[in-house]
């Protein structure tokens, strides 16, 4: 099974982005005096669509081989081949034992090219049209907001979001003519 995974960090005051306002208005967002964040670990499969996602109070090395687990329960008993930027997280050592003890194979991306991981594309639709200029009552709804908009796409919404359509994705050829099992 070949899965593209990435993480992305939520924060509960928004991203500000255009917004629209009446003429010799300025546009108001409301936030509050705190900040808070939380990480969100995501992985595609670039020929379904399937997604599995889950969130964590930080971005570390324990919460990453958390997700390593998770995405083990969600394909029991299959190979998994996993593709994933160079985050220290992901090179760590206690990740790379944890991942071969689970039977799961890390492919890790050249640095610097976040363009070739397709669940990367999936992150910044996510931040348009969840994060964007709004504040959530906590950052757990913001949390609960953005997996909801995450897994309630279709498959084919999540591909096409996540760049696994276009014609010139990297990983076509491989997906059509040789992972057909997947």
């Amino acid at each position: 099974m070949l899965l593209v995974m990435d993480s992305t960090v939520l924060r509960w005051f928004p991203p500000l982005r255009a917004v629209w306002a009446p003429v010799g208005e300025q546009a108001l967002v409301k936030i509050t005096g705190e900040n808070a964040k939380r990480t969100l670990w995501g992985a595609i499969n670039p020929r379904t669509g399937r997604r599995v996602v889950m969130a964590t109070r930080r971005g570390r090395q324990e919460d990453f081989m958390a997700f390593l687990r998770a995405l083990r329960a969600a394909y029991p008993g299959r190979p998994l081949l996993l593709v994933l930027d160079r985050a220290s997280c992901h090179t760590a050592q206690k990740s790379q034992r944890l991942a071969a003890r689970l039977g799961i194979h890390l492919v890790l991306l050249p640095k610097q090219r976040s363009e070739l991981n397709c669940m990367d594309h999936l992150w910044r639709p996510l931040k348009q049209h969840v994060s964007a200029n709004r504040q959530y009552p906590t950052v757990e709804q913001h949390v609960d907001a953005a997996i909801q908009w995450v897994l309630g796409l279709s498959p084919q919404d999540a591909l096409r979001k996540a760049g696994c359509l276009a014609e010139g994705f990297w990983l076509r050829d491989l997906l059509e003519k040789f992972w057909r099992l997947t």
